[in-house]
């Protein structure tokens, strides 16, 4: 079957939001400002980039009292996961990070349907046991970055944890205006945290020029863009689609790591082999949901 012009343009965008994606990780390592900071900064700039859509798109702003509240939660949790995302990549490197934040895929094998009030499905626990067994590679071949193994793990897990709340949110509400409130309170959230506990933020007349170029690449493009490309293609394309195609946001960011930091994230050959091992599960989990789960809902 021949694809349209309009579905190869679909493909491609999405597979450049992929690598905006993989991207991520090597901006939080060419960035030099410390985790706390580099958050709060692509919060508040995510914020202003999607305050400034909303301006125009005008979404109905009605949310019951204790759904705001809950996204505001949500909003801290989302700071939690880039905190320790970018934790992860200044302690070890962009290799280490990628390869272990594919436990997500476990992660929400066991979150997920606590939240649904739904058995785990088999498929899901066959999936995590090959990610254990990948994880357990990787940690045999890079102990030595055990801190930034721990540290992506918790990422991983904060990033299920608010994905899965988010998606109970955007069945009632514009995903825009979810996105604007969560990044906007991470951001509060952060600054308030560094005036309690006494720290200072970095002057901005000493933060690096280059600095401000891949913050505002990181919140703009990387959050803001990606995050409305995502939504716009999920009108033309399956989700099926689209997170087969996000299973490949570690190779691309390996690859990246690769070519631009060369030898630092050089690793030994037995943690390619774990994280090949991670990836490939990851990969295969939609193609045993589409084969198996919509036969045994129709059963």
């Amino acid at each position: 079957m021949k694809l349209s012009n309009q579905k190869k343009q679909d493909f491609l965008q999405l597979h450049f939001i992929v690598l905006l994606f993989g991207f991520t990780a090597i901006l939080g390592k060419l960035i030099s400002l410390e985790a706390l900071e580099l958050v709060a900064w692509r919060m508040g700039f995510a914020a202003l980039g999607m305050g400034l859509l909303l301006f125009f798109i005008k979404p109905s702003f009605k949310i019951p009292t204790k759904t705001f509240l809950q996204i505001i939660a949500t909003g801290i949790i989302v700071a939690i996961h880039w905190i320790f995302f970018f934790l992860a990549v200044k302690v070890s490197n962009v290799s280490v990070t990628l390869g272990c934040m594919a436990s997500g895929t476990l992660f929400t094998s066991i979150i997920e349907p606590l939240f649904e009030k739904r058995k785990i499905w088999w498929v899901e626990v066959v999936i995590g046991l090959f990610i254990i067994a990948g994880l357990y590679i990787i940690t045999q071949f890079a102990f030595n970055y055990y801190l930034g193994i721990t540290y992506a793990l918790i990422s991983a897990f904060t990033a299920v944890l608010f994905g899965v709340i988010n998606k109970q949110f955007v069945k009632k509400h514009h995903p825009l205006l979810i996105s604007f409130t969560e990044m906007l309170t991470g951001s509060i959230a952060i600054i308030l945290f560094f005036l309690c506990m006494g720290y200072q933020f970095t002057p901005i007349t000493q933060i690096p020029k280059s600095d401000w170029l891949w913050l505002l690449v990181l919140a703009w493009v990387c959050t803001t863009y990606a995050f409305l490309g995502i939504v716009n293609l999920l009108k033309r394309i399956s989700a099926y689609e689209v997170s087969l195609a996000i299973n490949l946001e570690p190779v691309y960011g390996i690859i990246f790591a690769y070519l631009i930091f060369g030898e630092s994230e050089e690793m030994h050959f037995g943690f390619y082999i774990g994280a090949i091992v991670i990836i490939l599960a990851v990969s295969i989990y939609p193609i045993l949901e589409n084969k198996f789960k919509n036969k045994e809902l129709n059963n």
